[in-house]
């Protein structure tokens, strides 16, 4: 009977194990289903879940939308609310030939401002050569780069049939080369052009054009930002337009980074709050191309000397190694400090709960010039503090483990292994220690500073990092096209050509011309702060009144020097009046209509076409409030007082009564519109 009891009890566990074993394996099943399956899910349930590093702090609940200040903060600007995007063709725009004189193929190396512009110059050049483009090859996201096997170059930064289908009536593309012409190029049997920053129509229908005919084939190398003169001759305005059509229609990044921005959007703008996008612009090569070394202390200033003088070794930079940074930024040739930044708003009088994102992948001197920004500011934020590492890590792709590799020992390391193995019998002494591997502190860099005049060599994972970036600027460069209000801290890369901000300034330009851009003047901008620089934080009334005059004279007035200075370097930074079109409601008169702003406007912007018949019905007529949105000025007592103060006296919904004499002048110069 024991007997019988044990197997009985055997048998029981066996079964209740086997249960066991087969609920366990369903359980696992469903677990990888739900993460297969399920991952938008799983990502909007970990947003509202997860503890982000921003929490929102604000002085009052309630916001007014309504309130004069806040149009003056965040309403549009009046005077470019009749400009619209429009750059569709203008006149006989023919389809693409199917008879094309041959393929284009493009390798293109940069950052992300620099892509972004050079696939604009190349979709021109296959126009005008009438030529079939093969999607570009985006060097710093290929394989060889450590990055996911799961997307090839182009579509790691942007949607290929997007891309194509955009541009169908345009140009003839296609993904790869033919097989015959794809194997001449990996035995490089085909004819290659490296194409200068500002190469001319001339050059490409005299030089290239004929290789292309006789070859069918040609590959260009575009390394500088850029393959086209900006500035072409008004018979080729067409072509302007088509650049438009590239950078703001046909240029839509993958679906995941979409995705991504799209929810950081939404979180920025959960509180109910308008929020500033700023990017500061302050990346070691640009610091180093415009000699700013002094602005900073200690390493930071080895650092972008070491740059410069690698730069001036290449012939990248002309000038000497040791400038006058002091005097250059009295020149304005230097970047507003994040610090400067600050001050400049909290004089225009935002509050000091404003929601302020900053944008860009490096911020040169680290979180430690980003310090009075968040003494003046509570909710300063980018996009680390507004996603999960698990958001980011995902847009990456399935990514394959790193393993640096070892350093080969050296001759002389091996003879001493090989004589102590030779060695009598013990006693005996102890073998060389291992050689350490040569390791740099990338946060601080001043191991190799030290030691090379040149730059060390990027390890495969500092590529990817660099593949990552262009990812990160992607994001943040949506954040800031749709912002509420822009404030650039540099619009100069480290060649001395327009950047990241100024596509940002360029495409609100295009897409909403009368949403806030401001575009200081760096040198009027940092002659103010000198003249108050031992009471910066105590100003008084009639300083901040200055910083308001000119903050709101360079809304319009910035187009102007914009269209100088950027536009002859890149026309995507100043896409107008090529790309835009004017348009006034009906109901205004012919008077108001050729008033003085409207005349104004079009000195600024030079000669702008009226928009076409059936852009008119969706206009909406501006309310007669607005009419009187930039004749009022707070007079913030907070704003002139300590800026790091945080009290109620600088809410947005109240602040202060309305200075009747300031506003008077400020009328009056908006209504002569003196420079």
């Amino acid at each position: 009977m024991k007997g019988e009891g044990k197997m009985m009890f055997k048998s029981k566990m066996k079964w209740v194990g086997l249960i066991g074993l087969i609920l366990s394996t369903f359980s696992l099943l469903v677990h990888i289903f739900l993460a297969r399956f399920t991952e938008d899910g799983v990502s909007e349930y970990q947003s509202s879940v997860t503890i982000f590093s921003w929490r929102p702090i604000f002085e009052n609940a309630e916001f007014s939308k309504t309130s004069p200040l806040y149009r003056r903060l965040w309403g549009p600007v009046r005077r470019l609310e009749s400009l619209h995007p429009d750059a569709s063709p203008r006149g006989y725009y023919a389809d693409p030939s199917y008879r094309a004189n041959g393929f284009i193929f493009v390798r293109i190396q940069g950052g992300f401002h620099e892509i972004r512009n050079s696939i604009s110059d190349v979709v021109v050049v296959a126009r005008l050569l009438n030529a079939t483009l093969v999607i570009p090859e985006i060097q710093s996201t290929t394989s060889s780069k450590g990055i996911s096997s799961q997307f090839k170059s182009f579509a790691y930064l942007y949607n290929e049939e997007q891309f194509m289908a955009a541009l169908a009536k345009d140009i003839n593309i296609v993904k790869t080369l033919p097989k015959n012409l794809k194997g001449a190029r990996r035995k490089k049997k085909i004819p290659s052009f490296r194409v200068s920053y500002s190469a001319s129509p001339y050059f490409y229908l005299h030089h290239v054009l004929p290789v292309l005919i006789k070859h069918s084939v040609v590959e260009l190398v575009v390394s500088d930002g850029g393959c086209l003169l900006a500035s072409l001759p008004p018979h080729l305005e067409e072509y302007q337009r088509l650049r438009c059509r590239v950078a703001f229609h046909a240029l839509r990044f993958r679906q995941e980074v979409q995705e991504l921005a799209t929810r950081i959007l939404r979180r920025l703008r959960a509180p109910g709050r308008p929020f500033i996008a700023f990017d500061p612009g302050m990346i070691r090569d640009a610091l180093a191309y415009h000699g700013c070394a002094e602005l900073f202390q200690d390493v930071h200033t080895e650092l972008i000397q070491h740059k410069r003088a690698w730069m001036i070794k290449r012939r990248i930079v002309r000038g000497k190694l040791s400038v006058n940074s002091m005097e250059l930024r009295l020149n304005g040739t230097c970047p507003l400090m994040p610090e400067e930044v600050g001050i400049l708003l909290r004089a225009y009088g935002y509050s000091w709960d404003t929601i302020i994102y900053v944008s860009g992948g490096e911020v040169f001197g680290g979180q430690r010039t980003l310090i009075p920004l968040h003494a003046m500011f509570a909710n300063v934020v980018d996009r680390t503090s507004l996603s999960t590492a698990w958001e980011l890590t995902r847009i990456y792709g399935r990514e394959a483990n790193l393993i640096d590799p070892k350093t080969p020992p050296s001759v002389e390391e091996e003879e001493k292994h090989e004589s102590w193995k030779n060695v009598g019998p013990r006693p005996r002494p102890l073998p060389p220690p291992p050689a350490r591997p040569k390791s740099y502190n990338i946060e601080g860099w001043w191991g190799w500073v030290a030691e090379s005049d040149n730059e060390p060599e990027s390890t495969v994972m500092e590529l990817r990092t660099n593949a990552h970036k262009l990812l990160w600027e992607a994001i943040d460069y949506m954040v800031c096209v749709e912002a509420d209000v822009f404030i650039p801290g540099f619009d100069r890369d480290g060649k001395g050509h327009p950047n990241f901000a100024s596509l940002v300034m360029g495409h609100r330009l295009y897409q909403s011309a009368s949403s806030k851009t401001y575009r200081p003047d760096r040198r009027k901008v940092v002659k103010l702060l000198e003249e108050t620089r031992d009471h910066l934080y105590q100003a008084n009334h009639t300083w901040v009144t200055s910083i308001r005059k000119h903050l709101r004279r360079y809304l319009l007035d910035g187009l102007t020097e914009a269209s100088r200075k950027s536009k002859s370097l890149s026309f995507l930074s100043h896409p107008v009046p090529e790309c835009s079109c004017l348009k006034y409601d009906p109901t205004e008169s012919y008077v108001n209509a050729s008033s003085p702003s409207h005349s104004q406007l079009q000195a600024t912007l030079g000669a702008v076409h009226h928009c076409p018949a059936w852009m008119d019905s969706q206009i909406i007529s501006r309310s007669k409030d607005k009419e009187s949105e930039e004749d009022l000025d707070e007079d913030d007592s907070s704003s002139s007082g300590l800026f790091f103060r945080h009290n109620g006296s600088n809410h947005e919904s109240g602040g202060g009564e309305i200075n009747k004499e300031e506003a008077q002048l400020e009328d009056q110069e908006e209504e002569s519109g003196e420079k």
